[in-house]
């Protein structure tokens, strides 16, 4: 529950509330005129011109063989899983966005979820060794926060296991992998183009495979299964991107270096702005790889802190500034999984850990480096005044 009033005894420090995940958006008059020239075709969906114009120029940015472009990544998830064949039990991070579980769950498949590795959050190859049975048919591999998971690591047990292999790389656009652009990893990779991305479609995402065949089953799914105007010769669903989306989609490629320059630009305010304030650490980004540089991620040691991460979520939100706590508190403590798996957390505490301790801040083209430094300063305020602050935060709690 957020404090009625700002640490600073005033009102909030932000007139406007800043967001994790403020859509970035590219040039507008580019995005009207390819709207203006889709009404004037009146081609508005069904694999219109700009969809292919998208999936190709993702082809090429990658280097991948093949590009199918879907509605939402959801959906993208649920048919590559499907695609794939993937049956009985596929295993997953706890730690991550609930989709990649809902993606199986969805259709039947049992999500059994690994622990994750405390220095990157993603997910811990000697676990997925650990929750492996008959009955497990593949691994979903999640990048975190514009890093790879350790795609070597779970491509040998993959293969050790005679398992599919396949990644969410929700969070990965425009990143790499031992210097090769994620997208090239296991049997498919899954991108979110989601408005809070750092390239985004409005509402989109994708599959990315080097597999050909995959692909053309893949392109049936996401369209019911059409062969021809008259001809439906395989199970599928409306999967499809909308010609809107993909013109958002081209016309933040013509933006994509701008955005990915003040995206780390803000983390590089952060890392300033955020040094030597007790208990919290920012989640560090490896050089020797490309990154998004999509998200800041803060680890919160109350012990040094003086606060919760929950707490300072609290400080925060009271300032106008919406930090979110992902994924809190894991997919394995939301619904169903938490009733099916009542005690999953006693073989996941290291996601346990982590869930507790991550905060997210706003980054992005929505956010200008005064405002970085502001929010610093209030972070700072309340690790230096953390009595007071806990003390007016339990003051604000309802009364039970």
């Amino acid at each position: 529950m957020p404090i009625s009033l700002s640490i600073f005894g005033g009102p909030p420090s932000f007139k406007n509330k800043l967001y994790v995940g403020g859509p970035n958006i590219g040039n507008r008059e580019a995005l009207i005129a390819r709207i203006d020239d889709m009404l004037n075709r009146r081609w508005l969906t069904n694999d219109g011109p700009f969809v292919k114009d998208l999936e190709q120029k993702v082809v090429e940015f990658i280097g991948v063989r093949h590009c199918v472009a879907m509605c939402n990544a959801t959906v993208a998830l649920e048919i590559a899983i499907r695609a794939l064949g993937l049956t009985g039990e596929v295993i997953i991070p706890s730690y991550t966005f609930i989709a990649t579980a809902h993606a199986l769950q969805w259709q039947q498949i049992t999500p059994v979820f690994a622990d994750i590795k405390a220095d990157t959050h993603c997910v811990d190859p000697d676990s997925v060794v650990k929750m492996i049975t008959p009955r497990t048919t593949g691994i979903i591999g999640v990048h975190l926060w514009g890093q790879a998971c350790d795609v070597d690591a779970l491509t040998e047990i993959a293969r050790w296991r005679n398992l599919k292999l396949m990644f969410d790389a929700a969070h990965a656009f425009g990143s790499t992998y031992k210097g090769r652009m994620i997208g090239n990893n296991g049997v498919a990779e899954v991108f979110s183009f989601h408005a809070t991305k750092f390239f985004n479609t409005m509402e989109g995402g994708a599959v990315v495979t080097n597999d050909d065949d995959l692909a053309a089953k893949m392109r049936l799914m996401r369209n019911f299964g059409f062969t021809g105007i008259d001809a439906v010769n395989y199970i599928g669903t409306n999967g499809k991107m909308n010609e809107v989306s993909a013109a958002m989609g081209l016309t933040n490629f013509e933006n994509l270096d701008h955005v990915l320059r003040v995206n780390r630009f803000n983390w590089e305010s952060y890392q300033k702005g955020l040094s030597g304030i007790p208990g919290l650490k920012l989640f560090a980004i490896s050089d020797r790889e490309k990154c998004n540089y999509q998200y800041v991620v803060v680890e919160v040691d109350e012990d040094l802190a003086g606060l919760t991460r929950d707490e300072l979520v609290s400080v925060l939100w009271a300032e106008n500034v919406i930090a979110r706590k992902y994924f809190w508190p894991g997919c394995h403590r939301m619904e169903p999984y938490r009733s099916l798996y009542p005690h999953a957390g006693l073989l996941l505490p290291v996601t346990e850990r982590v869930a507790a301790r991550v905060l997210l801040l706003p980054t992005g083209t929505t956010i200008d480096e005064p405002a970085i430094n502001q929010i610093c300063r209030v972070l700072k305020t309340a690790v230096s005044m953390s009595g007071e602050v806990r003390q007016a935060i339990q003051a604000e709690r309802p009364k039970t």
